[in-house]
């Protein structure tokens, strides 16, 4: 049924829902698991809607969040390899989040895209945006939500 399930996560408990849902269906199916993150840039400029910061500061603000990106990464891989679910971890480093994942599913040749949604209505939806929802609607690939 499914040859390589991607999920998506924000270390979030809502997001660690996901991926045990997709290390199950992994499991299950025979699947392997594409581990996402994905980490945004720091904005570099007053502009961009940072304060001016040195770039050295920049880069190591930077490192840290692909450091703890890592370290969520390697713990579904570890968790992965404890279940016998094959596990390749990725990170992508964009501010836009759902083209990241979408991007991902389609070089990685992932059968279905599994995520979580953090179910915000109303203004703060509007004011946050759903990437969630912007998967769903450009996505090739098909999409599987938990909440």
């Amino acid at each position: 049924m499914y040859e390589k399930i991607l999920v998506a996560t924000d270390g979030s408990p809502l997001s660690d829902k996901a991926v045990s849902h997709a290390m199950d269906l992994a499991k299950l199916t025979g699947a392997s698991l594409i581990a996402l993150k994905v980490i945004p840039r720091y904005p570099r400029s007053y502009l961009e809607g940072g304060a001016t910061v040195e770039l050295s500061e920049i880069k190591r603000i930077e490192a840290q969040w692909t450091e703890q990106a890592q370290a969520v990464l390697d713990k579904i891989k570890a968790d992965g390899k404890a279940v016998g679910v094959k596990v390749k971890t990725s990170i992508a480093k964009s501010d836009l989040i759902a083209e990241s994942i979408i991007a991902a599913a389609d070089k990685q040749s992932a059968d279905l895209i599994i995520m979580a949604s953090h179910g915000r209505k109303g203004i703060k939806r509007l004011l946050l945006g759903s990437e969630t929802q912007h998967v769903l609607t450009h996505s090739q690939v098909p999409v599987l939500v938990l909440r």
